[in-house]
């Protein structure tokens, strides 16, 4: 008898290995941009807004159980009161900054407060009565805040800047009710949204922090708008209020993708996990957290949480 050949006896093996790495690799592409974790519904207050993820992976939100305080999910996803803030405040944004600290829109006392992670020790970084009612933030690498601040009642809103010692400057007022506010990866532009009037705006951002050049990058025909983050690649993920889906937008404004999210009305953003690629939304409706994968980390990962 014939001795079998080498490709004879390996074919079964090589058949066995690619059949296992196409399964895999249907798993795996099924896990990106679907929802695969929540955190459980209704511990969180209606007012759940603001999600940030610090450089160990722990997720902090606002308004955990009751109004005015700020919630963490640990890395063992369990859940708890972090702080308290002062009489009086409720957050709405948080952003962290490189020194591993965090800041949050206090929309009802016209603060930036600033916590301390290590000491919960919590201050007033910026303040202005001339604030309507801080919204959401973004942050620069150098520590510059960009802040929506909308007046709901009256449909209109501004954009305001804080520099690093806690002066407020005035970049844009008489504008829609501004939400979702984010700055480019490269940091050449900052993205303003407007909820009720459904726009997408972009701006020349300057080093100093100036913006210019106010351009259309999109309109939504209907639903709202909230909260919105940028992954490396520039496009931005735009919380659909009403809607129940997050909208990918590339960098040009068009959209890409929606990711159908388990509730109806998410508030906010951001981007987390060990690799920067997963997304974590909070829901007002449903008052929790829910998690899904992306393809590209988001923009401050590679800066603030590596």
């Amino acid at each position: 008898m014939a001795k079998p050949s080498v490709t004879h006896r390996l074919h079964p093996v090589i058949l066995l290995v690619f059949s296992a790495l196409i399964i895999c690799s249907g798993a795996c592409s099924s896990n990106v941009y679907s929802v695969f974790w929540s955190s459980p519904e209704g511990e969180w207050t209606s007012g759940v807004e603001g999600p940030a993820v610090d450089r160990y992976g722990n997720i902090y939100a606002v308004n955990f159980k009751e109004q005015g305080t700020i919630g963490i999910i640990n890395t063992d996803r369990k859940s708890e009161i972090f702080v308290r803030l002062p009489e009086g405040s409720i957050g709405n944004g948080i952003r962290f900054n490189s020194d591993g600290n965090f800041f949050i829109a206090d929309y009802t006392n016209h603060n930036v407060l600033e916590v301390n992670v290590r000491s919960k020790e919590i201050s007033v970084y910026a303040h202005s009565d001339l604030m309507n009612q801080p919204n959401d933030l973004a942050i620069a690498k150098n520590g510059q805040l960009f802040l929506s601040d909308p007046n709901w009642t009256e449909s209109t809103g501004n954009i305001w800047r804080v520099d690093t010692d806690g002066s407020v400057h005035l970049l844009e007022s008489n504008m829609g009710t501004t939400n979702g506010i984010e700055v480019s990866p490269d940091e050449s532009k900052l993205y303003l949204n407007e909820s009720i009037q459904r726009n997408v705006w972009v701006y020349d951002l300057a080093p100093n922090g100036d913006i210019s050049n106010k351009r259309p990058l999109h309109k939504f025909a209907d639903y709202g708008m909230d909260g919105m983050r940028c992954d490396v690649r520039g496009n931005l993920y735009i919380t659909r209020h009403g809607k129940g889906t997050v909208a990918i937008l590339s960098p040009d404004g068009h959209v890409v993708r929606e990711i159908k999210l388990t509730g109806k009305n998410p508030t906010n953003i951001t981007f987390g996990g060990k690799d920067g690629k997963t997304c974590y939304v909070t829901l007002a409706d449903l008052g929790r957290l829910e998690a899904f994968r992306s393809e590209f980390p988001g923009r401050e990962f590679a800066w603030n949480y590596e």
